[in-house]
């Protein structure tokens, strides 16, 4: 039975970026009153609908949460730039947002008594030396790398909410998501699947940097949101990982968009990048067990509705997919 429906209130940090916003549209479908949060740094308004129960606050969760004096029901910490270009242009917001913003996140839930969940990551397991990653690796981080910005601010905020779990009572649930990809994913932020396809809807040459070899587990929108939901509506603590098994090599991936465009382009292979991690797949037997969790869209599908979102998008905004991958 659904916990959050008519009437529930959700604040919803993050809330006009691209899982924040899927997150905002299942809420309302639900009957929830939510209020989503935002600087708008990455988030994008054109993704939130016009909705009588839904209220937009653009704030710096890093400065000040200002949603009011009605208590929420759930509060979802989801606010965080995430793409490796990011990483490389604002590490400094990614920290903060990860570390001050998560506790105002905290400290609004634990005054409401609301249920709280953090957006963790799989970037928590760094270039992992277990695989697949069960929640009970601790990781293969380096601190001091082009990514740690992330992975260490991430690392950090599964830290403040595990103390406030254990010494504020706080009813509190970590999810640590892998590669998820779909409509709304900024098609300029240099992430694989929305980079690849806009540079083969434009016959681009698609950019591999390294071997190729090296593998994720892609997720679509959808079954990451369904998870989600069940942790929130669970009494979980977590942290649980929620992904797909979809484990493919970035060749793969690759070769399926441009077989799914019916693109000419090709494949360019170039140095590897720093701290790139060889392998990434999920371990999702606990989301299985205690959540019910099970993805249900495959990657050719998933993939299919993606590239039919940046066609058209393409076609309204006139975006040129030029900016080369990170």
């Amino acid at each position: 039975m659904a916990k959050y429906t008519n009437g529930s209130r959700v604040l919803i940090t993050g809330g006009a970026g691209f899982i924040g916003s899927h997150l905002v549209d299942e809420f309302l479908q639900r009957g929830c009153h939510v209020t989503a949060v935002d600087n708008f740094a990455t988030g994008n308004t054109a993704n939130l609908p016009d909705h009588p129960e839904l209220t937009v606050v653009e704030a710096d969760v890093s400065a000040e949460l200002p949603v009011g004096d009605q208590p929420f029901d759930l509060v979802l910490h989801f606010a965080c730039p995430a793409s490796p270009l990011d990483f490389a242009t604002m590490p400094i917001g990614i920290l903060q947002v990860d570390s001050l913003g998560t506790f105002r996140a905290l400290d609004r839930a634990l005054a409401d008594n609301a249920r709280f969940i953090i957006a963790s990551t799989s970037e928590v397991y760094g270039d992992p030396l277990v695989h697949p990653q069960t929640e009970d690796y601790w990781g293969n981080v380096n601190p001091i790398g082009v990514r740690s910005c992330y992975d260490e601010a991430k690392r950090f905020s599964e830290a403040a909410t595990v103390a406030y779990q254990r010494h504020r009572s706080l009813d509190a649930g970590i999810v640590r998501i892998f590669n998820t990809y779909g409509p709304r994913n900024r098609p300029d932020d240099g992430r694989v699947i929305p980079h690849f396809i806009n540079r083969a809807l434009t016959g681009q040459p698609l950019p591999i940097f390294g071997t190729g070899q090296q593998t994720r587990s892609i997720c679509y929108i959808d079954d990451l949101v369904s998870g989600v939901i069940a942790m929130a509506e669970s009494e979980e603590a977590g942290p649980v990982n929620l992904g797909s098994p979809y484990e493919l090599s970035i060749t793969e991936i690759a070769e399926t968009i441009i077989r799914l465009t019916g693109s000419e382009s090709v494949i360019e292979y170039h140095d590897a990048r720093s701290d790139d991690p060889e392998r990434r797949r999920p371990d999702l037997t606990k989301a299985r067990e205690l959540l019910g969790y099970e993805p249900q869209v495959s990657y050719e599908n998933g993939l299919k509705a993606t590239i039919d979102y940046y066609r058209q998008l393409n076609q309204t905004t006139g975006y040129d997919p030029a900016a080369e991958i990170s």
